[in-house]
C-alpha cells in the first residue's frame, strides 16, 4: 500500500495483454491498491521514454532492459514471458522461405530496443538493414512491397495471413530451440527512487490485478477492447490466452534465468556494450 497517499505514474502499452492485466488497478477496481496515474502508448515509444526515466512504473522490452538498469529494477509480476509467443518474421509469398534470404533485404520492425529485434540480430548472427515501423503498420508496410520482409508481434501475429503474408521464421521458436528457455518478451520495471516498500505494493497490486481480471472479466473487458488496435473479439481473446499465463503473475526462477540467458548471449553476440545484471525485486 502506497502509506504516503501518492500516485505514482504508470505507462503501459495498449495491447490486449497490458489492458487486460493493469485494467483493475487504473480503474480503480481494488481495495487499498496504490494510486496510479496511466499513460498508454506503443511500447517502444516506451522504450525511448524509459531512457529518460520518465515513469515511476513502465512496461518495456527485454531488448531495452540492459539500457535501464542504472536507474529502474525488474518488478516479478506484469510482465510477458512464456513459449510459443515469440515474434515471427513474415514476408510476401515467394520473397524468400528461410531467415538467411533475408540477412541483405530491407526488414521492418517494430523499435530497434524491441526483444522482437534482438531476437532477430541473434537468429542472423548481426544486424540487417531495417525501416522502423509502429508494430500495427508492418503487415501492410510489407503487403505494399516498402520492406522485404516484417518482424511482428502483438495482434499482428494472428492476423498477417489476411494480408496474404506468409511465416518466414518463429523467432520464438528458434530461441526456445536454442537456449531450452522461455521467452522474455517484456517487464514491468519500478524506478529506483520508489521505495522498497512501494514497490513491493505495487507488485502485489498487479498481481491482484490480474487475479481480478481472471475472476471478473465482464468488469474488465470493455477497457480491453476500448483500447486494442484489433477490434475482433476472437483475435483479443487469442492474444490474451497467448501473452498472459503464470509467468505474468510471478516470473520465477526459469523466467528470471531466460533473461539472464538471453542478455548473455546477446553479449557474446557483442549486441550489447557490456555484461548486464538483471535486477529484479526481491
Amino acid at each position: 500500500m502506497n502509506v504516503n497517499g501518492n500516485s505514482f505514474s504508470l505507462a503501459y502499452s495498449p495491447c490486449p495483454n497490458d489492458t487486460y492485466i493493469f485494467a483493475a488497478l487504473t480503474n480503480g477496481l481494488l481495495d487499498d491498491a496504490p494510486r496510479v496515474r496511466v499513460v498508454l502508448d506503443d511500447v517502444e515509444q516506451l522504450n525511448a521514454a524509459a531512457a529518460r526515466g520518465a515513469f515511476e512504473i513502465t512496461k518495456i522490452s527485454y531488448g531495452a532492459i540492459p539500457f535501464l538498469m542504472d536507474r529502474y529494477r525488474i518488478l516479478r509480476a506484469g510482465g510477458a514471458l512464456g513459449r510459443g509467443c515469440g515474434p515471427l518474421l513474415v514476408a510476401r509469398p515467394g520473397h524468400g522461405e528461410r531467415i538467411e534470404d533475408f540477412a541483405g533485404k530491407r526488414i521492418a520492425i517494430p523499435g530497434e530496443r524491441t526483444t522482437a529485434f534482438l531476437l532477430l540480430q541473434l537468429a542472423l548472427g548481426g544486424a540487417p538493414a531495417v525501416v522502423v515501423e509502429r508494430f500495427d503498420r508492418i503487415v501492410d508496410a510489407v503487403a505494399r512491397g516498402e520492406a522485404d520482409a516484417g518482424l511482428i508481434i502483438h495482434e499482428s501475429r494472428f492476423t498477417y495471413r489476411d494480408a496474404g503474408l506468409v511465416s518466414v521464421a518463429d523467432l520464438g521458436a528458434w530461441w526456445e530451440d536454442a537456449s531450452g528457455a522461455p521467452i522474455p518478451l517484456g517487464a514491468i520495471l519500478v524506478r529506483d527512487d520508489v521505495t522498497e516498500s512501494d514497490a513491493s505494493a505495487i507488485n502485489t497490486a498487479i498481481r491482484r490485478s490480474l487475479a481480478f481480471a481472471r475472476t471478473a472479466e465482464a468488469a474488465i473487458m470493455p477497457y480491453v477492447r476500448r483500447h486494442a488496435f484489433e477490434m475482433n473479439e476472437e483475435v483479443m481473446r487469442q492474444h490474451i490466452g497467448l501473452y498472459v499465463n503464470d509467468y505474468s503473475d510471478d516470473v520465477g526462477e526459469s523466467g528470471m534465468a531466460a533473461v539472464r540467458e538471453l542478455f548473455a548471449r546477446a553479449h557474446a553476440a557483442r549486441l550489447l556494450p557490456a555484461a548486464v545484471n538483471a535486477r529484479f525485486l526481491a
